[in-house]
């Protein structure tokens, strides 16, 4: 193997000091797009002072989540933003042997016996959802999805309803999201009293107060609710340990606020994707009537719900939450024969290779039958990754797969979804890919 270039691959020029931030700032989605139009593959830019390298192959992509993934480590603007304050020393954050044992005490969390009591519990609250809705009303549906997946979660999560104790928990993290999206946040340490910073501060703490007193109480009482805190309070080590408060405050906040939000805006999307196409959605309704019937979707019907699962991986191509991944590099490192050198940043964007010609024949166009035939297992490893990759994948794939799914087939099987004339929708790309003034449909009855 030849030696890596000691020059810097192409890549947009930035100010002094600032580097790319003001260009990136102006509209991140159109930087990173340009990026990777203009300059190839590998690009460099300055952000902040941080030399910062854009990967587009899904094989440079491997590389770095797989094939030397412990040479590389979560960056530290996410490390900063997310670990401080808010998700402790988390799944999404923590590092080395303790992510490992982490990761390992909660798998069971998450096998398949498990996933289909939670799926009665999607289907349930789905159907809740329907009776909300009214025939000919427009509506905002990004927020409906938001209150219904955090619904699922904290029952899920806790054997809590909404409507009950844990009824400050929606207005406590969406004071933490809108936090995220904001770009102050990004430049401006949380421990500065300013108003923002002060709110953010606020809404943590009332996350704190009520996962340490549902901790104390099922540690008091014993008490085996069925539900992902009574798993975490149980599980053992090798050794014999058990995960400490803490641990556990760190991990309920990372799954409740990394597994709720995707999936509202995956299914936000897809509704939005569905009125647009109208064609799509009645294939979706044909296979919906023809496998339930009229009744209320199962787990167990989900191998048949295949267009379904096709409208979800679409959605997710186009509208990845998880636009962007980064990573920070430990060592010396060489990609396509650049040299990069320790301490960079890494960056690999869904946004960008879900939308690569070279993989996808028109690659801005929904077509969910694209999928059909396995098209997945024809891609090439990591052209297709909105969950990460990797020894670092998501934890909760499994999870919020049949999440979509579930409340896919449960609303779609009782509401047609419509354009209505203001329908363009804005995205906000922060920590994840909002849509930024919401999704609305015109929402009509479906005799079944």
């Amino acid at each position: 193997m030849s030696a890596p270039r000691e020059q810097l691959p192409p890549g947009p020029r930035g100010m002094p000091v600032l580097g790319t931030l003001l260009d990136y700032a102006k509209d991140p989605l159109a930087f990173i797009t340009r990026c990777v139009r203009e300059h190839g593959d590998v690009v460099y830019f300055d952000f902040l002072g941080q030399p910062t390298f854009s990967l587009q192959k899904p094989e440079h992509i491997e590389h770095v989540l797989v094939s030397r993934h412990r040479h590389y480590i979560k960056d530290k603007l996410q490390r900063r933003l997310l670990g401080e304050r808010l998700l402790g020393n988390g799944l999404l954050i923590s590092e080395g042997d303790f992510w490992l044992r982490q990761r390992r005490l909660m798998q069971p969390a998450f096998h398949r016996q498990r996933l289909a009591a939670y799926g009665r519990v999607m289907v349930e609250h789905s159907q809740r959802q329907l009776a909300s809705w009214r025939d000919g009303e427009v509506r905002d549906v990004y927020p409906d999805m938001l209150r219904l997946t955090l619904g699922i979660a904290v029952k899920c999560l806790f054997d809590l309803e909404m409507e009950g104790e844990a009824e400050s928990v929606g207005p406590s993290i969406a004071r933490v999201m809108e936090h995220f999206a904001r770009m102050q946040s990004l430049l401006l340490p949380d421990w500065l009293p300013t108003p923002e910073n002060l709110g953010y501060r606020a809404a943590v703490d009332r996350l704190d107060a009520l996962v340490s007193s549902l901790v104390q109480r099922r540690r008091e009482t014993g008490t085996d609710a069925g539900d992902l805190l009574s798993l975490l309070l149980q599980v053992q080590d090798e050794d014999g340990s058990r995960m400490s408060d803490q641990q556990i405050r760190d991990e309920v906040l990372t799954l409740v606020l990394a597994g709720h939000e995707t999936t509202a805006i995956t299914l936000a999307f897809c509704w939005h994707l569905l009125a647009r196409h109208p064609e799509a959605q009645a294939a979706l309704h044909r296979e919906l009537d023809s496998v339930l019937g009229g009744r209320a979707p199962t787990v167990e019907d989900l191998p048949a719900l295949t267009f379904t699962e096709h409208v979800v991986k679409e959605s997710l191509r186009l509208y990845p939450p998880a636009w962007s991944l980064s990573r920070e590099a430990l060592e010396d490192d060489e990609v396509d024969g650049w040299r990069i050198r320790a301490g960079a940043m890494v960056v690999m964007n869904p946004w960008t290779v879900h939308r690569d010609a070279r993989f996808y024949e028109e690659p801005e166009a929904f077509r969910p039958q694209r999928w059909a035939g396995g098209l997945e297992q024809r891609l090439p490893r990591f052209a297709w990754f909105p969950f990460g990759g990797g020894p670092r994948l998501c934890i909760g794939v499994g999870f919020a797969l049949m999440e979509a799914r579930l409340v896919l087939a449960s609303l779609a099987q009782r509401f047609r979804f419509e354009r209505v004339p203001d329908d363009e929708v804005q995205l906000l790309p922060s920590i994840t890919l909002r849509p930024k003034h919401g999704v609305k449909v015109r929402l009509r009855s479906r005799a079944v």
